[in-house]
């Protein structure tokens, strides 16, 4: 079972996502701010991570970078959302990928899938 943390602050976001992916046999986690991204991802040992561009505390950009820099998650799958124009801005980052929102929330499987097994 293929392990996903979820980064958003909406919550009704991340509950959506989580009942999906759960559905879809998928273990799911999650974190409402990017300061709290780093202690999830030890808790939780996501095999690959959905963030959103905007969090109450960072930018999701900001949070991609600092997890790049870390051996440990420098090469784990990072998908970025946002409904805004920043797709350059999150690749340049480190972003495996980029949805514009809104999205369909049925495709992360596949895209998840597709990103874990290559």
């Amino acid at each position: 079972m293929s392990k996903v943390l979820i980064v958003d602050d909406d919550r009704t976001t991340v509950k959506l996502l989580q009942t999906l992916l759960e559905l879809d046999g998928f273990e799911v986690s999650s974190a409402l701010k990017g300061g709290d991204v780093l202690s999830t991802l030890e808790q939780a040992k996501p095999d690959i991570m959905l963030i959103d561009f905007h969090l109450s505390d960072m930018d999701g950009v900001e949070v991609i970078r600092q997890l790049r820099k870390n051996e440990n998650y420098a090469s784990m799958p990072i998908i970025m959302a946002s409904g805004l124009d920043v797709q350059e801005e999150a690749i340049g980052a480190g972003a495996s990928l980029f949805l514009v929102k809104p999205f369909e929330p049925g495709e992360l499987p596949r895209l998840f899938n597709k990103l874990l097994n290559g």
